[in-house]
C-alpha cells in the first residue's frame, strides 16, 4: 500500500511540474497584436533596407513583441509611386521613399531637391535636424501619410555610357533617365538634354540596350544595381542632395495608441541614425569599387560646377516661387556654418 501511494504521489507531482512548465512556456509566446508591412525598393544589403530592417527589431523589442513589421525588400511590393497610391489606402503600413514621387503629393518637398541647394553634407543635416526639418515633416496634412524620419540618399551625380561629361554642353541630345518627377525631367531639360522617366529597375537594361544615354543617382545606387558596366563615365557635379522619408500610412497610424506612437516615431529616429552611420560606409566603398571596376570619374572644376548651377537657376522660380523664404532660410543656414 505504501508503494502505491509513494508512486501515485510522484504522478501527482511530475503533473503539476510538467503543467507548471507548459503554462510557463506559453506565457513567453507573444501573438503579436498588429503585423504590419513596410516596402522597400532596394537590395537586402542596402543601406536604408538595412535601416528598415533595424527599425522592425526595434519595435518589436520596445513593444514587446505586440507590434511586428515584416520588410519587404527588392520592391516585391512595387515601385514608390504604387507604393505611395497603396498606403494612401491602408494597402501598406510603412515604407521609405524618395521625395521625388512624395513632391507630386507634398509640392512643398519641391524645395529640398532643388539643384546645388546644399553646399555639402554638413549643411543638409543642420537644416534637416532644425526646425525647418520639422516643419517638413509636418507638411503632410491631408495626404493619408504620417512622416516619421529622415534617411540619408547622399548626393546624387550624373552619368552615361556616351562620354565623359565636364561642361553642361556634354548633355545637349543625351537622354538621360530620370525619376518620374516634374522637376527632376526639367532640370535635364535645362542643361540641354531629353528627360526619359523610368522605373528603377528598368535602368540597367535600358542603358545596355541604348534606349537612354544616362541618368543620374548616388555612388551606391550605381554601383548596387552595376550600372557602372554600361554607363561608365560618372561625372560628380552632385547637383541634388536629395534626403528620404520613412513613412506611415495615416490609417495605420490612427489604430495605434498615442504610447505606441511614440514609441514608432522613437524607433524611427534611432533607425535613421543608424542608416545614416551606414550610408556613409556604403558610398566610400561603392566610389571605390566602381572605380576598380573601370569607372571613369569626372569632377568638375569649380568654374564649371558655377555653370551648372546657372543653367538650371530658372528652376528655383518655376517650382518654388511661394517658397523664397524657405530656400532663404536654408541659403543662409549655409553660410552660418
Amino acid at each position: 500500500m505504501r508503494k502505491k501511494l509513494s508512486v501515485f504521489l510522484f504522478g501527482v507531482v511530475f503533473l503539476a511540474t510538467a503543467c507548471r512548465g507548459f503554462g510557463a512556456g506559453s506565457d513567453h509566446e507573444i501573438v503579436p497584436e498588429y503585423v504590419l508591412t513596410y516596402a522597400e525598393n532596394q537590395a537586402e544589403d542596402y543601406p536604408t533596407t538595412l535601416g528598415a530592417y533595424r527599425f522592425a527589431e526595434l519595435v518589436k523589442e520596445k513593444t514587446g513583441g505586440r507590434i511586428q513589421i515584416q520588410v519587404n525588400a527588392d520592391g516585391v511590393l512595387g515601385d514608390e509611386t504604387s507604393i505611395l497610391e497603396q498606403m494612401q489606402f491602408g494597402g501598406v503600413d510603412f515604407a521609405r521613399v524618395s521625395l521625388s514621387p512624395l513632391s507630386e503629393i507634398v509640392p512643398k518637398l519641391n524645395v529640398l531637391q532643388m539643384p546645388y541647394l546644399y553646399t555639402g553634407a554638413e549643411h543638409m543635416w543642420s537644416v534637416l535636424e532644425g526646425n525647418i526639418g520639422k516643419d517638413f515633416l509636418n507638411s503632410f496634412e491631408g495626404s493619408n501619410l504620417v512622416a516619421l524620419s529622415w534617411y540619408d540618399a547622399g548626393a546624387r551625380s550624373f552619368y552615361n555610357s556616351v562620354k565623359p561629361i565636364r561642361k553642361p554642353e556634354d548633355i545637349r541630345g543625351m537622354r538621360i533617365r530620370v525619376q518620374e518627377s516634374e522637376l527632376m525631367g526639367r532640370m535635364v531639360e535645362f542643361l540641354g538634354g531629353t528627360a526619359v522617366p523610368m522605373a528603377y529597375d528598368q535602368v540597367y537594361s535600358a542603358l545596355q540596350t541604348g534606349r537612354i544615354d544616362g541618368a543620374e543617382n548616388n555612388w551606391p545606387s550605381y554601383d548596387s544595381m552595376a550600372h557602372y558596366e554600361v554607363a561608365k563615365y560618372y561625372t560628380v557635379d552632385e547637383h541634388a542632395r536629395v534626403p528620404e522619408l520613412q513613412l506611415v500610412s495615416k490609417f495605420t497610424w490612427e489604430k495605434l495608441t498615442p504610447e505606441d506612437q511614440k514609441t514608432i516615431r522613437q524607433c524611427a529616429e534611432e533607425s535613421a541614425r543608424y542608416e545614416r552611420r551606414l550610408w556613409s560606409e556604403r558610398s566610400k566603398k561603392s566610389e571605390e569599387r566602381v572605380k576598380t571596376k573601370g569607372c571613369e570619374v569626372v569632377e568638375l572644376t569649380p568654374e564649371e560646377k558655377i555653370r551648372f548651377q546657372e543653367a538650371v537657376s530658372p528652376l528655383y522660380g518655376e517650382f518654388c516661387a511661394e517658397y523664397v523664404d524657405v530656400i532663404d532660410a536654408i541659403v543662409a543656414a549655409g553660410r552660418e556654418r
